[in-house]
């Protein structure tokens, strides 16, 4: 027999179209330690063969954007702070675009900035240090910051705004570390130059388990993994940033060590494969939350 609708009770009109959308938060295992990212922001960007691969020419560009099934026209940006839980401390890695954007998906995901024992600024371009202060008053009240003395030193002779505006008030707040120093148990900086004149990485490790906050040492997951001597309009050492691209995807790749990218599609989290004569970005699944079980 055919198939009828009931034509009783009320008509519905359509359910709204509500947008895009996602959660600000994504929290992961790692030993004993509990790693979250935060999506700061997002947004896109025109034109991106303005931003990668400077060096190469616009049908090398669309030719391997084609191959990856991205549009060469725009490219959307992501930022990513992360919240590291040790059991005794609550670290923060950068600090986004502005205190509001930060602190409200620091609240989707449970903390308040109160909450915060540590700040650490991998780098000092303004997408990382822009949420330090709120007006006059530091978004983080009870906490210490931690940052690379090279970094420093070098925005301190810039005269640049942001620096004087966001940095520079919590100067006698700051501990300033190397290569191989560590912010607290568990938490190692790794010199990652070129991005930066001081742009550090750092090795979470707990409980035997490892994870590379990677910061800004490669920008996009195709462009920068794929094609690491691509220059970066953003990269102020351009060279020194495309060795240190090189060093830091080889030593994931072999190591089989996952890592979070400040600018990586989100939630912000991959393994490198080797791949031809660059490297392939393999999001995370379930594998650390295994972990965390």
């Amino acid at each position: 027999m055919p198939f009828t609708i009931a034509s009783g009770g009320a008509a519905r009109a359509a359910a709204p179209m509500m947008g895009m959308g996602m959660s600000k938060f994504n929290r992961v295992g790692l030993g004993d330690f509990e790693v979250t990212t935060i999506l700061a922001g997002t947004m896109p960007r025109p034109d991106p063969h303005s931003i990668f691969g400077l060096n190469v020419s616009a049908e090398t560009f669309e030719t391997a954007s084609k191959a990856a099934r991205l549009p060469t026209d725009v490219a959307q940006f992501f930022f990513t702070p992360t919240v590291v839980n040790t059991g005794n401390e609550l670290i923060l890695f950068d600090t986004g675009l502005n205190a509001e954007s930060t602190t409200a998906a620091l609240a989707e995901a449970g903390y308040t900035p109160d909450q915060v024992d540590i700040v650490v600024i991998t780098h000092m371009h303004g997408d990382h240090i822009g949420g330090l202060m709120n007006g006059d008053a530091p978004t983080y009240p009870n906490a210490r910051y931690v940052t690379g003395s090279a970094e420093f030193d070098a925005w301190a002779k810039m005269e640049n705004e942001n620096f004087e505006a966001k940095v520079r008030p919590l100067a006698e707040q700051m501990t300033m570390i190397g290569d191989g120093d560590s912010v607290a148990t568990g938490v190692t900086a790794m010199a990652a130059f070129g991005h930066t004149p001081g742009h550090m990485t750092y090795m979470l490790e707990s409980n035997g388990q490892q994870l590379v906050v990677a910061a800004d040492f490669a920008n996009h997951y195709v462009w920068s993994l794929g094609y690491p001597d691509w220059e970066v309009k953003f990269d102020m050492d351009k060279a020194a940033a495309a060795q240190t691209r090189r060093r830091i995807l080889g030593m994931l790749a072999a190591d089989g060590i996952p890592f979070i990218g400040y600018h990586m599609p989100w939630p912000g989290m991959g393994y490198v494969e080797a791949a031809g004569d660059g490297f392939r970005y393999e999001p995370t699944s379930y594998q650390l939350m295994i972990q965390a079980g």
